[in-house]
């Protein structure tokens, strides 16, 4: 007789409770083993476990470890980098030593009694009454880059020269004789000896005349006067090497002086200066910011022939006159190009000085 709780045919077939609900599930050891909750045994929960079951800890996660690889792979190759950068075989050519500065300086003796007026005047009736004043007279070409060298790197060798010739030109203390520091600051520093010297011993023998790295007046016999000085002129460059670029800049200078001793009121008289320089660069020389002077040629007048200019230019002002002797060849500052002539003095051709 069946139990009061039971059916009379057992469990009807598909009804929960059968053996069939769990028999497509296996509880294998790799399931218990991967399971994260685990149930405490009697014995354990007759303690003072407060839970049934605890966390088991699970295996480690491949993620973190190839994570961990993967740093020390970066770290590895960063490493690798700054070792092949230490011993690179690739190094930059040395700093070549610059080469002495070779200069040439003709005075332009004029031709009768130096022409005096009023400076506005004057400018007005001379070849530098449409030149700019100062710097701004001074103008860069149209960057184009080389072989070698950047566009970036072309502006700065044509600023550095710009900035050479208005501190050597243009700059009042310089040209009244009281400092050089502002020319000195932009020079090679193989070159610095040969500057001093020619600062402090000037001769006339191809290496030490001070004119030819600046202008400068003796501050007891002229003073540079208003207005500014006008300036016209062109600047080149060419790449002559994989590692030096060249500067070339022909510009003329004219300057309205007085007297050092005279009234304000004395006449003025205009003083031309035709200066023609090569200057190179090298890298280490565009990162420093300074030149290497290679030629420096100066005309300049007016000057009597036998004036000694190694130290310093020696403008004859209004009314003077040279003194009698050989008459140069004539030469017209105001012509660009070369020097016009080889000899060590030359004659101002009466075009370059003011019109009656």
């Amino acid at each position: 007789m069946a139990g009061r709780g039971d059916p009379p045919e057992g469990n009807p077939e598909g009804l929960p409770g059968g053996e069939d609900e769990y028999r497509s599930l296996v509880f294998d050891e790799a399931f218990v083993r991967a399971a994260h909750l685990q149930e405490y045994s009697a014995r354990e929960r007759m303690g003072e476990h407060a839970l049934a079951v605890r966390s088991r800890p699970g295996p480690a996660r491949r993620g973190s470890g190839q994570a961990l690889l993967l740093v020390l792979l970066i770290l590895l190759a960063f490493g690798t980098a700054f070792y092949l950068g230490l011993r690179n075989p690739y190094q930059p050519p040395p700093d070549q030593p610059a080469e002495p500065l070779r200069t040439t300086v003709v005075p332009l003796a004029p031709q009768g009694p130096v022409p005096g007026g009023d400076p506005a005047r004057l400018l007005a009736r001379s070849p530098a009454a449409a030149h700019r004043t100062a710097a701004a007279g001074i103008n860069l070409p149209i960057p184009a880059r080389t072989l070698h060298f950047s566009e970036g790197q072309i502006v700065t060798a044509l600023s550095i020269a710009k900035d050479y010739l208005v501190a050597s030109s243009l700059e009042p203390d310089v040209l009244a004789g009281q400092t050089v520091r502002p020319a000195r600051l932009l020079i090679d520093p193989d070159q610095l000896a040969q500057f001093d010297r020619s600062v402090d011993r000037p001769a006339d023998d191809g290496r030490h005349a001070v004119a030819a790295w600046l202008v400068r007046f003796d501050p007891r016999r002229v003073t540079v006067a208003a207005p500014a000085p006008r300036v016209q002129g062109t600047l080149g460059f060419a790449e002559v090497a994989a590692d030096t670029l060249d500067v070339t800049a022909d510009h003329t200078f004219t300057y309205v002086l007085r007297p050092a001793q005279g009234p304000a009121t004395a006449p003025a008289s205009l003083f031309t200066v035709h200066r023609t320089l090569r200057l190179r660069f090298d890298r280490e020389d565009l990162r420093m910011h300074r030149a290497e002077l290679l030629t420096s040629t100066v005309e300049a007048g007016p000057q009597a022939c036998g004036a000694d200019t190694a130290g310093g230019l020696a403008p004859l002002l209004a009314g003077e006159k040279p003194p009698a002797g050989a008459r140069p060849v004539l030469t017209d500052p105001y012509a660009t190009g070369g020097p016009g002539t080889a000899a060590l003095c030359g004659a101002l051709d009466p075009a370059a000085q003011p019109r009656p």
